[in-house]
């Protein structure tokens, strides 16, 4: 199957920096979703979730608050002012980033009415990884 290069960058570093099956991201019309060989786009990104599907088939998770996307046929490169990536390979590592998610969340609470949404899907992926 064939994968793109995926890099999430924020102010303060790069969060993810690897190759994806896809991506689904959560642009300002609405989520969509990036393979491979996908047509060239730059676009706005708003608060929310990014999904990424790795080789093994495993789902990795990283709560955005807003930033941008460009997308060409090898290469995604997102750009977001603040991340924060649920995963962890114990449950306190989880218990880190679901904390520091829900900061992220109420930073953006007050101008953003999709905050409910975002925070079903990062009870979700916190699920996923307990």
């Amino acid at each position: 199957m064939d994968k793109l290069k995926l890099e999430i960058l924020t102010p303060n570093g790069e969060i993810f920096n690897g190759e994806a099956i896809s991506v689904v991201l959560p642009g300002e019309e609405g989520e969509f979703g990036v393979l491979a060989h996908h047509a060239s786009l730059t676009t706005l990104l708003e608060a929310g979730i990014i999904d990424i599907e790795k080789e093994d088939k495993s789902v990795e998770s990283i709560l955005i608050n807003w930033g941008v996307v460009h997308v060409d046929e090898e290469k995604v490169i997102v750009l977001v002012e603040g991340a924060v990536a649920i995963r962890g390979d114990s449950e306190s590592s989880v218990a880190n980033a679901l904390e520091e998610a829900r900061q992220l969340i109420n930073d953006i609470a007050d101008s953003n009415p999709a905050i409910a949404t975002v925070s079903a899907k990062i009870e979700s992926a916190a699920r996923r990884l307990l």
